[in-house]
């Protein structure tokens, strides 16, 4: 562990003058509170930092505002994106009367999930694997008012640039609609801009294998190596804002939004995840694709409760614009041995250490650490229940027709359908007390405000639609 005098002896041998106090909101963005070091103490690091909590969606009222931030000293690291030498800290949040875990801190449900499994018997590590793809624009514009609604975007290396003039000329290099997955240089523009992705990435501290462009134009993907669940978590945190701050330095911008593109692939975050117990993989086994019968009744849970899941792995109105057939989006809540259009894929390993488990609905606009924990939480209730998974499906999926396909468990078509299904299918997440009926409720209530956003707001295809009738 990593003592309070570790970090007081690597800011002043750093010369470190800010220490930045980071911790996530219920919808999954990073906030701060950035501390002088001159008020950096034992105190401060050991006790934490009081601040305001009503002033966060979706947690404390303003009449039980006052909340505590407490650094958790494992996670210091550099900040290489600050002028002035800065430290970074993830924080849990306390309760200020209690100094008990906040029951809706993100970060604190994570850590209850990791010591559920190690309560419940049935493993001790947990190793999460996210694949979260991003899309880099030059220029994005969007306006929302009461007689206006309109986006934009663009990009050098969209196929709709391809007759456009540029001072420079057009030199005409640049993937065509779905044709990002694998070209050399020049059609593949962002080579050095992903390279610096890894780069500052690896100065966050985190462990990064690849990066590679997608299939979309403008989309990308970079590979980071599977870790224990919190520190995924922490790790996802990390790679959103240093693929933020890494484009806005090259003039660019970045998003996660999971379908920013008509009429080509959206951006998901396929996540690799196995249960450890004393050093030994528990799915490796005998059965279905070197799967152990915990792995398969882990899928079964992951299945059975895939509409409830949808509202934490899928958590955006825009989530469900890429959760639709056609696109490499796994809308079918089956399994299958490499077969990229189930919903749970077994990844091909030479090892039974690598046996696990690929759930691919999820999308990056999901919160990383609900996302994890209530894909553990149902893989984990299906342990427990023994839960059959069904046959699985090596067919290609996206070759089925509407028949075949309507007799199969889908994901949620809406995130109002995914709130309303984990509304009525909670108890799998309350377990162990890992989430609360409070927490669940209070996040229902937060992003049923964004589908009442959408729902409300008269959309320009309606316009195309229904003006003349």
């Amino acid at each position: 562990m990593t003592t309070v005098n570790d970090v007081l002896k690597k800011i002043k041998d750093g010369g470190v003058k800010y220490l930045d106090l980071r911790f996530t909101d219920p919808r999954g963005k990073l906030q701060h509170l950035t501390m002088d070091c001159s008020v950096v103490d034992e105190s401060l690091l050991k006790d934490g930092v009081f601040f305001d909590g009503s002033s966060i969606a979706g947690w404390k009222a303003i009449n039980e505002s006052d909340m505590v931030l407490r650094p958790d000293l494992s996670t210091t690291v550099m900040d290489p994106f600050t002028a002035q030498p800065t430290m970074m800290v993830f924080c849990d949040i306390l309760d200020a009367v209690t100094k008990e875990s906040y029951e809706r801190d993100p970060r604190g449900t994570a850590r209850k999930a990791e010591e559920f499994v190690k309560s419940s018997g049935v493993g001790d590590t947990v190793y999460i694997g996210p694949e979260a793809e991003f899309f880099v624009f030059d220029d994005v514009k969007f306006q929302v008012d009461m007689n206006k609604s309109m986006f934009e975007i663009d990009s050098a290396e969209g196929p709709y640039n391809s007759g456009k003039n540029y001072e420079s000329g057009n030199l005409a290099h640049r993937p065509g609609i779905k044709g990002g997955y694998f070209p050399v240089p020049p059609v593949d523009s962002a080579q050095d801009i992903r390279t610096e992705f890894l780069e500052e990435l690896k100065n966050l501290g985190l462990k990064m294998e690849k990066h590679h462009h997608e299939v979309a134009p403008s989309q990308h993907e970079l590979g980071l190596l599977f870790d224990t669940l919190l520190k995924q978590g922490d790790a996802m945190q990390l790679y959103k804002y240093g693929v933020h701050m890494v484009a806005n330095a090259f003039g660019k911008t970045a998003t996660f939004m999971p379908k920013p593109v008509k009429g080509d692939n959206g951006t998901g975050m396929h996540t690799h995840q196995s249960i450890w117990k004393n050093g030994e993989p528990l799915f490796a086994g005998e059965k279905y694709a070197g799967l152990s019968d915990m792995a398969l009744n882990y899928i079964g849970g992951i299945i059975k409760h895939g509409k409830a899941l949808n509202a934490f792995t899928n958590a955006s109105t825009n989530s469900y614009k890429r959760l639709i057939p056609g696109f490499e989006a796994p809308v079918i809540l089956v399994y299958s041995a490499r077969n990229r259009s189930a919903s749970c894929r077994i990844p091909v390993s030479d090892s039974p250490k690598g046996k696990r488990v690929e759930v691919r609905f999820p999308d990056p606009s999901a919160n990383p650490y609900l996302a994890f924990s209530a894909m553990l939480m149902a893989g984990l209730d299906g342990i427990k229940n023994k839960i059959d998974p069904g046959k699985a499906a090596d067919e290609d999926l996206y070759e089925l027709s509407d028949a075949e396909v309507k007799k199969l468990p889908t994901v949620c078509g809406s995130l109002r359908e995914a709130l309303d299904s984990v509304d009525g299918d909670r108890g799998f997440l309350t377990e162990g007390g890992v989430f609360t009926d409070d927490q669940i409720d209070g996040y229902i209530d937060l992003k049923m405000e964004e589908v009442y956003d959408l729902e409300h707001s008269p959309h320009p295809i309606e316009f195309k639609n229904y003006f003349s009738v």
